[in-house]
């Protein structure tokens, strides 16, 4: 766990690509938001609110690696990974403020249709799927190696199906003039967003609220505990997480008077490690009284 990451060469590169595909998106991001202005397009508006998750997405796995490659101190005992899920409510929550901001406007437009310059619209959102297939591209080598390389890859995929949803709604309205078209499609990619939002907004409030990791069953982890020969008794078991992929327990457990301590503590943190993925165990073990 106190591993030192600044020679690691995949941690080297994982921030090269994720460096490389948050500048290329961060820049077109930009242009979207000016070209949605421009061209009055609302879809537009909105697949640049599902592009600031892309940019959001890179920005906090680059940061991950980064703070998580700062050692423990004196005031945080548990380094700095906590930063990765603070960083993630806050993009949860901005995502809902951009998702409501879009379905006002589109009911407003859907009660007075406005123009839109389609050509534009389909110019601009053509370029965004070329950035997003870029940003695959770069990311594609990392993303089997890194949790964090393969969270931003698939929230670049994701993007990717909104702008194709965009350039669709752009030809759709240049040969048949239906501006209505345009916030049908912002709702629909507002539609596309707002389950992923709240998957990860639920997910970061479990591990602030120290809940057990997603993915790890506490009664299955308490049996296996409980099968360990020579374990009688288990007062306590707490299972919770530091940050994604950092997942930590406490046990407090009794043995059968004369075992091995030391054995019963090794075995129990192979078995939560191997099992469960679960790096940082402390592991109280109690002797029974004799009767």
């Amino acid at each position: 766990m106190g591993q030192d990451h600044s020679h690691d060469p995949v941690a080297g590169a994982n921030v090269r690509m994720l460096g490389g595909a948050l500048a290329l998106t961060a820049t077109f991001l930009v242009v979207e938001v000016v070209g949605g202005l421009y061209f009055n397009s609302l879809a537009l508006l909105s697949d640049a609110g599902h592009m600031l998750t892309d940019v959001a997405a890179l920005a906090i796995a680059l940061l991950a690696i980064r703070l998580g490659a700062k050692p423990p101190d004196e005031r945080r005992t548990f380094g700095y990974r906590r930063v990765e899920i603070l960083a993630a409510v806050f993009n949860a929550l901005m995502l809902f403020a951009i998702a409501i901001y879009i379905f006002v406007e589109a009911i407003d437009r859907f009660r007075d249709p406005q123009p839109v310059q389609s050509w534009g619209m389909m110019a601009v959102a053509a370029v965004g799927l070329v950035v997003n297939l870029i940003a695959m591209r770069m990311l594609a080598a990392g993303k089997d190696a890194s949790f964090n390389v393969k969270g931003a890859y698939l929230e670049v995929w994701a993007d990717m199906i909104g702008s194709v949803g965009v350039v669709a709604g752009a030809v759709l309205i240049r040969f048949t003039g239906w501006t209505w078209i345009d916030p049908v499609v912002a709702v629909l990619i507002g539609l596309w967003v707002l389950p992923r939002t709240w998957v990860l907004l639920r997910g970061t409030v479990n591990v602030l609220l120290e809940g057990v990791p997603d993915g790890i069953d506490l009664s299955e982890v308490r049996g296996m505990v409980k099968g360990v020969p020579g374990i009688v008794k288990l007062p306590q078991l707490r299972l919770w997480s530091i940050s994604n992929g950092l997942n930590c327990a406490t046990v407090r457990a009794v043995a059968l008077p004369g075992s091995d301590i030391g054995a019963l503590q090794r075995n129990i943190a192979g078995l939560l490690h191997d099992r469960f993925d679960i790096a940082d165990a402390t592991i109280q073990i109690d002797l029974a009284v004799r009767a």
